[in-house]
């Protein structure tokens, strides 16, 4: 069932059943009011008939004839009886046949007055005293004039409640189609879009109601998408040139060397220029492979303690085979006296491999000038400060720094794949750290990397 189906019933029938209750109510109101005032006319007929028989020779005859007059507007089906009872021992005149029950004798006794409903129509009694004694007034009677009103009321209620049902169920499927009708054009505008067309939006309307929250909520995932999409793209595309440089040296250089005969030494020349381009083959391939596992395989690494001081020593030491000329130095000046304080969990392979990036960066683009290294304990995480006297970022590449295979202007001419500091961006997000990049163009570059000592259990990492 449609959702238009859906609120239509849904509200068909609410309104149904409240204009139900109301009917009832109607109809039960009236009719207890029908059956008071027909009571109420019973008694007033009682009465007239207990003066009529029982005073007539108190009255004058002009009020007398006054009476009768009023005696004589009968009600249908009236039957009257007068019985004269003694108060004080509760008892009747034999003439009432036990045509009455005791119950009902026992209320007039009691109440002075009583009524009763039987199945061929209404009855009430009355308590009449009189100068010769005490006699009890019963008069019954049918009310087929008000049973004829109830029923044509009961009628009008039916046929207005169907028809109301038939109104209500058309207003209700009109409104609610004009309330998904905006559902309906975010639908038609959701289908529009594609992996082509990704810069189409969704129309936010007023900006106020829950639609609009909607709309703003698919604008804002079209928007991710569209990112995610343009970094794919530009991954793929900068993954395809680094990749191709190297295979372009090492099937040239193959094929030149192999186009005639070479002396050993030329052989040797060509084999060293093949070993060059396949390592830095290999070297792109792994980091591209290490990128993807921190990206996408992050369930189930191994965490432990990891003591920070310890691993910048043993990054530099990973650095002084691969970067012999690196000026690395230490500030170990705020370190605290108690060593646990630099205990963080996470895991240690990876935090190597980001903190090795990160000083490889500042030692190449600073050309192996002064690279200070500190280590500072905050409240609830660990601080390492890497600085250096490098090119610097201009301004304008700062928000696409951390993009796989993105490379500032002022540092294309040095070698690289601008894998590292992306790889080490998303090892410090998957350790819930932070990385901070400041840095001012000739001047150099402080990166900042904050680990929390306590990692979240919630990683999915095995402890």
């Amino acid at each position: 069932m449609k959702i238009r189906s859906k609120i239509t019933l849904v509200f068909t029938l609410l309104t149904g059943s409240l204009l139900a209750i109301i009917f009832i109510l109607v109809f039960f109101f009236s009719y207890q009011y029908t059956e008071k005032e027909f009571f109420r006319r019973l008694f007033e007929r009682a009465y007239i008939i207990g003066q009529s028989y029982l005073e007539k020779d108190e009255v004058s005859e002009q009020i007398y004839d006054q009476i009768l007059k009023k005696h004589y507007q009968i009600l249908p089906e009236e039957e009257e009886a007068v019985f004269q009872v003694n108060v004080s021992r509760k008892t009747i005149d034999k003439r009432s046949n036990g045509k009455y029950s005791d119950k009902f004798i026992e209320m007039v006794f009691k109440q002075k007055h009583a009524e009763q409903k039987f199945d061929d129509g209404y009855r009430v009694g009355i308590l009449y005293t009189d100068n010769e004694g005490d006699f009890i007034v019963v008069v019954s009677a049918n009310n087929p004039y008000g049973e004829a009103k109830m029923n044509n009321l009961r009628n009008i209620l039916l046929v207005a409640f169907v028809s109301s049902l038939f109104v209500i169920y058309l207003f209700g499927r009109y409104y609610a189609g004009k309330v998904l009708k905006p559902i309906s054009k975010i639908t038609r505008r959701a289908n529009e879009i594609t992996a082509t067309n990704l810069h189409l939006r969704i129309d936010t309307g007023n900006k106020k109601d829950e639609l609009a929250e909607l709309a703003i909520t698919f604008n804002n995932m079209l928007d991710r998408l569209e990112i995610s999409f343009d970094q794919q793209n530009n991954f793929v595309n900068n993954a395809s040139h680094e990749l191709k440089n190297p295979l372009a040296v090492i099937l040239g250089e193959t094929e030149v060397t192999l186009n005639k005969e070479r002396s050993a030494e030329e052989y040797k020349v060509a084999l060293h220029t093949v070993e060059k381009e396949a390592q830095r083959l290999e070297l792109l391939v792994n980091s591209l492979l290490k990128l993807a596992q921190v990206g996408h395989k992050n369930e189930g690494l191994m965490i432990e303690s990891v003591r920070i001081d310890e691993l910048v020593i043993e990054a530099k030491d990973a650095l002084d085979s691969s970067r012999p000329e690196n000026n690395i130095l230490f500030d170990f000046s705020d370190l605290p006296d108690r060593y646990d304080e630099l205990v963080v969990t996470g895991n240690y392979n990876l935090l190597k491999v980001a903190l090795t990036n990160i000083l490889d960066n500042a030692c190449k683009f600073s050309k192996n000038q002064e690279v200070i290294v500190k280590v500072t304990v905050l409240d609830s995480s660990v601080e390492i400060s890497i600085k250096d006297k490098g090119v610097g970022v201009p301004a304008e590449a700062f928000k696409n720094i951390s993009e796989p295979f993105f490379r500032a202007p002022n540092v294309r001419g040095i070698k690289g794949f601008g894998i590292g500091l992306s790889l080490s961006q998303r090892i410090i997000n998957l350790h819930r750290g932070k990385l901070l990049i400041d840095s001012e163009l000739e001047k150099g570059t402080e990166v900042k990397i904050i680990i929390p000592i306590h990692l979240p259990k919630f990683l999915g990492l095995k402890f």
